[in-house]
């Protein structure tokens, strides 16, 4: 299992959304810190390459720094229209 640990930005990030959308996306994270060994996250490309992709329904956690069993997360969430900007 993975440590992985959630930055102020993406705190005020799930504050702005509501309940059941947060709990959704944090069970995602939860879930990518005991699962990443069996999974391949995707990785994106062009100016967000280094960074990955988790999907929590319409909306999407945008990660860096997933090299080592205790890593700071860099994540970005949002809508899947808006995050990418």
């Amino acid at each position: 299992m993975y440590d992985l640990r959630v930055l102020k930005a993406a705190e005020n990030d799930l504050a702005r959304l509501d309940r059941t959308t947060t709990r959704r996306i944090v069970t995602r994270i939860q879930w990518l810190a005991e699962h990443l060994d069996e999974t391949t996250p995707e990785l994106l490309t062009g100016t967000l390459s280094g960074f990955f992709k988790l999907r929590a329904g319409d909306y999407r956690v945008v990660l860096q720094g997933l090299q080592n069993q205790e890593s700071d997360c860099h994540p970005r969430i949002g809508h899947r229209r808006e995050v990418y900007r």
